[in-house]
């Protein structure tokens, strides 16, 4: 991939007589005579006709550097020239030159170390910057703040259900594997079971599930696409030289294009077979709910079980559930509501019991303390 170098040369407009596209060779205007100046953007040259400089004289003046300006006339003259070509005045130290962009084959210039800013200006970037999360942080923690308020026992509730179960025989199915025959044991007092196995009878085969099994080969692929090379292609930059003239730089480099392609490869095939064993119809015992279960509810303190006459292969099944309403003044009328877990929690609440909470500022109840019983 060869390399390519070839220096181009820009345009200028006379602002004195409006002659335009004149070659930055020329230094003067050739209608005029008027030395080209950095005012009016005399000096701003285009390269819109970008015709290669190989003539020597032309050659030279790209590579005398960037231009410099009279201080006492603004005449332009050439980088390597230490007296103004218009007036024969000595160049001096603050006389200006044309920027020239950095050579594209040159190695990048170390990265500037840019002065800290100082650290009061550094206090207000960080302010700003934990500004959010401080008023995140601010905002949780006043949520979290507690206040007490006093509060009521406005209401008590309780509910209790006995569900009856009995000890039943009962006909299943199951995998002949599993069963063997073992005599019951019935229930005293509800409990000391044995369900027991008995009568194994109308076995049959039939499917119990699937298994998979090698079948041979089979050849997969799959469409993917991937990067390869497709030939060559011209890159160039390009660098300013601040005196009229540019520098391209071109290279032939790889031209990359997608492909698409088949990934193919060889696997297992697997085919699904199903799996039969023996299936036995058995008889058994097992608890079954009988009927619908008895409920009692109310709202005083004496909570009680429904009744429900239970024979020798019975048992009895408790549920129980309590709840406790109280109300408290929060910028409004606010209820709470508690759920002792047991008989002894639940009697220690009565209804018009005053009651002590601490409430967060976003009105979740942390705590609740029990205070005198009403008379």
């Amino acid at each position: 991939m060869a390399k390519r170098t070839r220096l181009i040369e820009g345009t200028w407009n006379c602002t004195s007589c409006d002659t335009r596209n004149i070659p930055a060779r020329h230094r003067n205007c050739p209608n005029c005579n008027n030395p080209r100046e950095e005012t009016g953007q005399e000096s701003e040259f285009e390269f819109g006709e970008e015709q290669s400089v190989t003539d020597e004289k032309a050659l030279s003046a790209a590579a005398a550097g960037a231009d410099w300006f009279c201080d006492y006339c603004g005449a332009s003259n050439r980088g390597d020239t230490p007296l103004c070509r218009h007036c024969r005045a000595e160049r001096s130290s603050t006389s200006r030159a044309l920027s020239a962009e950095p050579d594209p084959d040159a190695a990048p210039p170390p990265e500037p170390e840019f002065p800290r800013a100082p650290k009061s200006s550094r206090r207000w970037l960080y302010l700003v910057l934990l500004l959010p999360c401080f008023g995140g942080g601010l905002f949780s923690f006043w949520g979290s703040r507690t206040h007490g308020v006093t509060g009521q026992v406005v209401s008590t509730e309780w509910t209790r259900t006995v569900q009856r179960e009995s000890f039943q025989r009962v006909s299943q199915t199951g995998w002949r594997d599993g069963l063997s025959t073992t005599a019951p044991r019935m229930p005293v007092n509800g409990q000391g079971e044995r369900p027991g196995v008995e009568n194994i009878r109308d076995c049959t085969r039939r499917q119990r599930g699937t298994r998979q099994v090698a079948d041979g080969t089979e050849r997969v692929c799959e469409d993917k696409t991937r990067r390869v090379q497709c030939g060559t292609e011209e890159k160039c930059t390009r660098q300013k030289l601040g005196n009229g003239y540019m520098k391209e730089v071109c290279d032939d480099v790889p031209k990359y294009c997608d492909e698409s392609y088949e990934d193919c490869h060889t696997r297992t095939r697997y085919r699904t077979e199903p799996v039969y064993d023996v299936s036995c119809t058995y008889d058994t015992y097992a608890w079954t709910d009988m009927g619908p279960p008895a409920r009692a509810s109310g709202n005083d303190s004496a909570p009680r079980w429904p009744e429900l006459r239970v024979g020798a292969v019975d048992r009895l099944r408790h549920e129980e559930k309590y709840l406790v309403r109280i109300e408290y003044q929060d910028g409004g009328v606010k209820r709470h509501e508690l759920e002792p877990r047991n008989e002894s929690e639940f009697l220690s609440w009565k209804k018009g019991q005053s009651v002590s909470l601490q409430v967060s500022n976003l009105g979740s109840v942390s705590n609740v303390t029990q205070g005198e019983a009403a008379r």
